[in-house]
Order: structure tokens, then sequence, then C-alpha cells
């Protein structure tokens, strides 16, 4: 295997799809992970058999995560370049209405899948020359966000994980960072059956292949913990940062509380 590699999780819709196919058509070997089985083997007729390999992953079940790990080590010589935490999930409303199983699948998959699929892909990434982790973050992780509270949470926990990683295993030649969107237009955004104050105010504007880009970025750029998507988050955390204290006022206002 002489062409980089990265292994994919959530690869079967949104971002991850689009992240995929981005990065099979500059000429990397992906490997495509997701719950959903059926659309990876149509993802895979789209790249090319030689050029990928798939196989159903639920990111919470550490065996099926050792599987799909030795499976992708199997294609790559052992080595994995990137790593593309983008697994997770999303259950919007207000907190008491979204039933607690929702709730707690929420944490397990966008916090423990992360952790989980970081930790064991560590062998594979060391025997890579420039490794890098990048998780899916958002925006929801610069302050909380009303009818996204467990949403949100899960994301805080990712920028820590994120924070501390770059510093912990960038020591030893691994890059970790996460990509910090605002809303985008995917399959799960649409899903909702309810609908955030903030979704309402700020809208839908950023596309998975505009994320898909950043995640190119992000695997070919300058250390950095956080990688931020489209120029309206810029600004509003450049604003947070200048004033702290407005933080709180401005997500009422966004949440039309």
């Amino acid at each position: 295997m002489t062409r980089r590699t990265i292994f994919i999780t959530g690869a079967a819709s949104g971002i991850g799809r689009e992240t995929a196919l981005l990065f099979a058509k500059r000429g990397w070997f992906v490997g495509l992970y997701d719950l959903n089985p059926a659309p990876l083997k149509a993802l895979e007729q789209e790249i090319g058999a030689g050029q990928c390999c798939w196989r159903r992953l639920d990111v919470t079940d550490l065996k099926e995560y050792r599987d799909a790990l030795a499976m992708f080590a199997t294609k790559t010589s052992g080595r994995m370049d990137a790593l593309f935490n983008c697994a997770g999930i999303m259950a919007m409303g207000p907190f008491g209405e979204v039933p607690l199983e929702e709730h707690l699948r929420t944490v397990d998959v966008n916090v423990k899948g992360v952790v989980a699929g970081t930790w064991l892909a560590l062998p594979l990434l060391r025997k890579s020359d420039d490794p890098v982790v990048v998780t899916m973050g958002s925006s929801a992780s610069v302050y909380g966000v009303p009818d996204l509270a467990v949403y949100a949470a899960s994301k805080f926990a990712v920028r820590g994980l994120t924070e501390g990683l770059e510093l912990e295993l960038g020591a030893k030649g691994i890059r970790v960072t996460d990509i910090m969107p605002l809303y985008a237009d995917t399959q799960m955004m649409r899903s909702q059956t309810r609908e955030a104050g903030t979704l309402k105010t700020l809208g839908v504007k950023t596309t998975a292949a505009e994320v898909a880009e950043a995640v190119w970025t992000a695997v070919h750029g300058r250390k950095r913990p956080h990688w931020l998507v489209g120029t309206r988050l810029k600004v509003m955390v450049a604003f947070g940062k200048l004033f702290p204290f407005a933080s709180r006022w401005t997500m009422k206002r966004l949440s039309g509380l």
C-alpha cells in the first residue's frame, strides 16, 4: 500500500460520504464504516473496489470496532494515515421531551465512540509518517445550545478530548484536531422531527461538501486543535472571545428565548 489511507466512520451519508468521495478522488485509499451497510456497498461501486473497503460498524460496539480495524489493516499494510471520527447522532428538541434513551445514545455515539475509535486506532496510526486524528465537532461546543443541550455537551466533550490529545499525542507525532461547522445540510439534520430555536434563526447554510473540504484542509494543514467552518461562525467565535460576558445573551437571542 503506497497510497495514503483514511478510516471514516459514519461514511454512509452526509459529511462522512462527501469526505470519502473527496479523499478517494484525490488518490487516497478510504475505509468506509457505518451502521447501515447498504449505502456503503453503493458507495464502493461509486469509488471503485480497488480504492476502498467497507464494513458495518457500530462505534459503540468494541468487538465490531476491533474487527473493522483488523480488516482495514489487511488492506493497508497495517497503516492508517488519518482517522475521521465522523459518526454522530443528534436528538433536537426540549430536554424533557426527548426520550432519555435518545439522550444516552447521543453520549454513547458522540463521545464513547470517539474515545474508543481513537484509542483502538493508535497502533495503526503510529505506523504512519504523518498520522492525524480528525473528529467531527460542532459550533455547539462554543456555548451550550437550548433544545440541543445533550448534543452540545457531547461536542464539548469532543472539544476537551481534542485539546488534551492535541498536546499529548502531538508530542508523539500524532496530530489531533476537530472540525466545527454551524448547521450543515445532511440527512441527520433533515430527519429531525423537532426544531431548535437556533436552527430557525441561523438556518442551514453549510453543505456537507464544504465540511469535507475542511477535513481535507485539517489533514493537510498546520497543527491546530480546531478548524472553524464558515465566515459566520468565525465572526461569532471572535466576538465571543472579545466579549465573553455576551455569550449567554447571544445564545438566548439566537434561541428566541
